[in-house]
């Protein structure tokens, strides 16, 4: 490995120190639903969020609450002498792709068939320090 590939991947690992990460895989509700909950929490303090998601009355929002605990929880194993209230993070990044579609059929008049497709999404979630 070269001089300047050795810093660049160094220079990687320090960034990542200070951030965590969580994913969630194949959550059973669409990607469009969990989008709509994850622009609300993107860019905010992570107990602002908290309670963002606790108070939304949207379905997708209760995955969502949980993933951003573990995010906090993974933080916490990585930076384990350092409290979280001190550390100021915020919700860096937050993705949503789509997952599997489970595709199904429907009855339909005249003998024909509808598709039916139940998609499911997944959701990563970055924390970082201010």
């Amino acid at each position: 490995m070269g001089a300047r590939k050795r810093e660049m991947a160094d220079r990687m690992k320090e960034e990542r120190k200070s951030s965590a990460f969580a994913k969630l895989n194949n959550e059973p509700s669409s990607p469009r639903k969990m989008r709509l909950v994850a622009d609300i929490i993107r860019g905010k303090e992570v107990f602002m969020a908290l309670n963002i998601l606790k108070f939304t009355r949207k379905h997708a929002a209760v995955p969502m609450e949980k993933l951003l605990r573990s995010a906090i929880n993974n933080w916490q194993q990585k930076n384990g002498d350092t409290d979280v209230t001190e550390a100021n993070l915020i919700v860096k990044d937050i993705t949503v792709d789509g997952g599997r579609t489970l595709k199904r059929i429907s009855p339909a008049p005249q003998g024909r068939a509808h598709r039916i497709r139940k998609r499911s999404n997944h959701v990563t979630i970055i924390l970082d320090k201010k």
